[in-house]
């Protein structure tokens, strides 16, 4: 799934910036944002782009190993 970055205007007319919403795309996160901003005007919308991390994890025997290295 993709973030999205909304900036909106409410019904009251404040000024909400940085709201950040999961979808599918930027038609399901709109979706999502008019579900808990009812009547609000979207000011500005982007899509948030993440770089990927490579996620490492590690065990008990790498760590070990790691120690007795630096030791």
């Amino acid at each position: 799934m993709q973030k999205y970055d909304f900036t909106i205007k409410t019904r009251n007319g404040h000024l909400v910036e940085n709201i950040r919403i999961f979808g599918k795309d930027m038609a399901d996160a709109e979706r999502k944002l008019r579900q808990m901003y009812m009547h609000c005007e979207i000011v500005q919308n982007q899509e948030v782009v993440v770089e990927k991390e490579l996620q490492q994890s590690a065990d008990i025997e790498d760590v070990l190993t790691l120690i007795v290295k630096h030791s």
